[in-house]
C-alpha cells in the first residue's frame, strides 16, 4: 500500500444529486445518511455544495444542509464546497458560520466560491450578476473580518456570534482564486483541469502565499471524481451518471436528475451532447484499486498536496459506497 496515499486525508464533496423517479428530500436525506458513512470509513471531512435552480441537485442551502450533517455525525469535519459569495451578504455568510461553529466547536470548514448562477434568470432571482464575481476579493476581505473584529466597512457593526471564532476558511479555485487565496493566506481546493495547468496553478499559488492568521503555511486540497470497483469496467460505468449530467447541463442549460447507466448507453445523443459527454469523463478517474492508486500516488507526489477532496457520484447507491469503501482501504 502506498505510504503516500496513507499520508494523504482524504475527504468527500458530496452535491445531493437527485435520481431520476426519486424527489429533492430523498437526495437530502440521502446526503445526511451518506456523510455518517463517510465518517465510519475515517473520511477527514465532508462537505456540500451550493446550487440553485438545478432540477438534479437539491443542495441549495449548503450551511443549513452542514447544520443537519454535523449534528448527525460526531467527529467528521462538515463544511461546503462551498458557499458562493456573489450570492450573498458577506456578514450573513459569517453568522450562519458563527452559529455552526458555535454548535459544533473546531468542526466547521468554511469553503468559499466566487461563481455566480448558471443561467441569467437565476442570476436575477440572487441579485446578482454576471460581473457580481469581480467583487470576490472585498467580499472574502469583510467576511473574514466580522470573524476577527476588523471589517471597516460598517463601523460599530458585530457579526454574533462570529466575532472571535475560527471555522476554517478555504477558497475554491475558479479563474483567479489561487492568486486569491494566496493573497489571503488561505488554503486552496483547486480541480476541474488538465494536470498540468492544475500543477502551475499550485506552484504560483505556493510562490505567492502570504502567512495570516488564518494559516501560516499554502495548504493544497486537490479535487476530483476517483471510482473504484474490483471490475474496471464497472469502475467505468459508476460516474458515467453525472458525466451525461454534466454534458446535459452545458448543452441544455439544466442540469437533469441522475440516470441509470443503461439509459445513457441507449440515449441517442447529438454530436454536441456526445463530445461534451466525453470530455466530462475524461477527466474522471476510475479503475480497479490498484490502477486508482497509481495515478493518485503520482499526481498527490508532482502537486505535493496535502489532501484530496473526492466528489464521485454515481447513480446506484450501493456502487457509489462500495467505491468509497475500496478508496478508503487504499488510503488508510
Amino acid at each position: 500500500m502506498s505510504s503516500v496515499l496513507r499520508a494523504t486525508p482524504f475527504s468527500v464533496l458530496d452535491r445531493a444529486h437527485v435520481r431520476a423517479g426519486e424527489d429533492a428530500a430523498r437526495a437530502l436525506r440521502d446526503t445526511v445518511v451518506f456523510a455518517r458513512q463517510a465518517e465510519a470509513l475515517g473520511y477527514h471531512r465532508f462537505w456540500v455544495a451550493e446550487h440553485h435552480g438545478v432540477p438534479g441537485v437539491a443542495g441549495s442551502a449548503p450551511t443549513v444542509l452542514a447544520a443537519a450533517i454535523a449534528g448527525a455525525t460526531s467527529r467528521i469535519r462538515v463544511g461546503t464546497g462551498g458557499v458562493m459569495l456573489p450570492n450573498h451578504r458577506p456578514m450573513v455568510v459569517a453568522e450562519q458560520f458563527g452559529v455552526l461553529e458555535a454548535l459544533f466547536p473546531g468542526r466547521i470548514d468554511m469553503g468559499l466560491g466566487r461563481s455566480v448562477g448558471f443561467t441569467e434568470g437565476i442570476r436575477k432571482a440572487l441579485g446578482a450578476g454576471k460581473d457580481a464575481a469581480d467583487g470576490f476579493d472585498a467580499q472574502l476581505t469583510e467576511l473574514l473580518g466580522w470573524f476577527t473584529g476588523t471589517q471597516r466597512t460598517y463601523p460599530q457593526v458585530h457579526a454574533w456570534p462570529a466575532e472571535g471564532l475560527r471555522p476554517a476558511p478555504f477558497v475554491l479555485a475558479v479563474g483567479s482564486g489561487a492568486e486569491l487565496a494566496a493573497a489571503h493566506g488561505l488554503p486552496l481546493v483547486i480541480g476541474g483541469r488538465s494536470e498540468d495547468d492544475l500543477l502551475r496553478s499550485v506552484d504560483r499559488y505556493r510562490a505567492a502565499f502570504r502567512p495570516s492568521a488564518w494559516a501560516a503555511a499554502p495548504y493544497v486540497v486537490l479535487s476530483g471524481t476517483v471510482a473504484v470497483a474490483e471490475d474496471p469496467e464497472q469502475a467505468r460505468r459508476l460516474p458515467a451518471a453525472e458525466a451525461w449530467a454534466t454534458a446535459y447541463s452545458r448543452s441544455h442549460g439544466a442540469f437533469p436528475p441522475l440516470e441509470p447507466y443503461e439509459a445513457i448507453a441507449a440515449r441517442a445523443m447529438t454530436v454536441q451532447e456526445r463530445e461534451r459527454f466525453e470530455e466530462a469523463a475524461s477527466r474522471q478517474l476510475y479503475g480497479t484499486p490498484e490502477q486508482v492508486a497509481k495515478v493518485l500516488e503520482s499526481l498527490l507526489i508532482r502537486s505535493a498536496a496535502d489532501e484530496y477532496l473526492v466528489t464521485t457520484t454515481g447513480y446506484d447507491r450501493a456502487e457509489r459506497l462500495r467505491s468509497y469503501e475500496l478508496l478508503a482501504a487504499l488510503t488508510h
